[in-house]
C-alpha cells in the first residue's frame, strides 16, 4: 500500500495559507507556486538542446495529493482534524490515491478553491453547492441525511383570523392547491423572515413567491424562525411568515402561547426542497478518478466504522449517493429569490 501523507501535525485553517497549490483570489504574492509554475525553459548556446521542462505529477500521487476539506472553520478542532484523516485513510486504502486534509476558512474560499483545481472532496452546505454548481465547479457526490432524509420543507404561517385562505390541510398533512393559487393571496403583502441566511425561514419561501409572481413588500427580519411565529401571533408587524415545518410547536413559543396552533395558520407548506449539507468532488477530477471515489465512499459510508468517522469529521453519520438532478427545484427557487449567494456564503456560521 503506498504511503499516505498529510500535513504534519498542521491543518491549514484556511486554503490560501497552505503550501500546496492553494491559491486564494483575495491574496497577491510575487511568489511562484512551485508545485504550479513551470520554470522557464533555459536558453542556451546556438545548437545546444535545452533541459527538459520539470512537469507536474499526477493527480492523487504523494507529489500532488488529492485534497480532502473539512466543514469550514477558524480555528481547528483536533477531534475533528483526526476523523478527516481516518477518513482520508480509509480512501486511500480503498483508491491507492494520496491524500492531505485542510480546514478551509470559509464556504466562499472552499468554492474557490474548488474552481481553482485546489480542492477535490469537499463538505458543502446547500448554498455553497449550489454556487459550486452553477459555476461548473463541482458535482454532487453523497447528500448527508437527518432523521432519514435528504431533504426538509418550509411553510407559510399567518394569523387564522387574517383574512387568509388556508391551502394545507393539517389531517392529511397535505396541500389543497398549488403554490400560484395558494400564494397569490400573499401579494403586496408584508413578511417576516428569520434572517437574511435561513433556506426555510427567508431564502427558498422568497424563491417560491418570485417564481409564483407573487411580489411582497419589504420585509421585517427577525431574529430566528420562533420570532417570526410571534410576530404573526401578535399582528401589526407583518402579514404573513415562513418558517420550518413546524416552528409553531417550538417549546418557548408553546409555552407562551398555548393557542398558538388555533391562532397562526399554515397557509401553504413549501415541500421538502432544502437540502442538508453534502460531499462534492470537484467537476474536473478525470471520470476514471471521479467513478473510484464515488465507489470507495459508497463502500465506506456502508460500514458502521465508515459510519462512524465521518460523524466525527462532518457531524453526519448516514450519507447516501446522489446525483446533481435531485437538487433542481432547490437551486430554481434559490436562483428566483434574487439573492446573492456569494453574500449568503459568506455570511453562513
Amino acid at each position: 500500500m503506498m504511503r499516505r501523507i498529510f500535513f504534519a501535525g498542521l491543518v491549514c485553517l484556511q486554503l490560501a495559507a497552505c503550501n500546496l497549490p492553494f491559491s486564494s483570489a483575495a491574496r497577491e504574492t510575487s511568489e511562484p507556486d512551485l508545485l504550479t509554475v513551470t520554470p522557464p525553459t533555459p536558453v542556451g548556446a546556438v545548437g545546444e538542446v535545452p533541459r527538459p521542462t520539470p512537469t507536474r505529477s499526477a493527480l492523487g500521487t504523494e507529489e500532488n495529493p488529492l485534497i480532502l476539506t473539512l466543514p469550514p472553520s477558524v480555528s481547528v478542532n483536533g477531534q475533528r482534524v483526526e476523523a478527516g484523516k481516518r477518513f482520508a485513510d480509509l480512501l486511500s486504502e480503498e483508491t491507492g490515491y494520496a491524500f492531505v486534509v485542510v480546514v478551509p476558512e470559509t464556504y466562499a474560499r472552499l468554492v474557490a478553491a474548488l474552481g481553482q483545481g485546489n480542492a477535490h472532496l469537499s463538505f458543502l452546505s446547500p448554498y455553497a453547492y449550489a454556487y459550486a454548481y452553477d459555476q461548473g465547479t463541482a458535482t454532487a457526490a453523497f447528500a448527508g441525511l437527518k432523521s432519514g432524509e435528504k431533504f426538509y420543507g418550509a411553510q407559510f404561517i399567518a394569523r387564522a383570523d387574517a383574512g387568509f385562505e388556508p391551502f394545507f390541510d393539517a389531517i392529511t398533512g397535505t396541500n389543497s392547491a398549488d403554490a400560484g393559487t395558494a400564494l397569490t393571496q400573499l401579494n403586496e403583502k408584508k413578511p417576516c423572515w428569520a434572517d437574511e441566511v435561513s433556506a426555510s425561514g427567508h431564502v427558498i419561501p422568497a424563491g417560491i413567491l418570485a417564481a409564483n409572481g407573487v411580489q411582497v413588500r419589504p420585509a421585517a427580519i427577525l431574529q430566528g424562525q420562533p420570532a417570526v411565529v410571534r410576530a404573526v401571533y401578535v399582528g401589526g408587524i407583518c402579514d404573513f411568515g415562513a418558517t420550518y415545518i413546524d416552528a409553531r410547536t417550538f417549546p418557548t413559543v408553546r409555552e407562551t402561547y398555548p393557542d398558538v396552533l388555533e391562532k397562526v395558520s399554515v397557509i401553504w407548506q413549501v415541500p421538502p426542497v432544502i437540502p442538508y449539507e453534502n460531499l462534492s468532488l470537484a467537476a474536473s477530477l478525470p471520470p476514471d478518478m471521479d467513478r473510484s471515489l464515488r465507489e470507495a465512499m459508497f463502500r465506506i459510508t456502508g460500514t458502521q466504522a465508515g459510519r462512524e468517522i465521518l460523524l466525527q469529521a462532518y457531524g453526519i453519520e448516514y450519507w447516501e449517493p446522489v446525483s446533481d438532478q435531485i437538487y433542481e427545484a432547490f437551486r430554481t427557487y434559490l436562483g428566483a429569490s434574487g439573492i446573492d449567494v456569494p453574500g449568503l456564503m459568506e455570511a453562513e456560521p
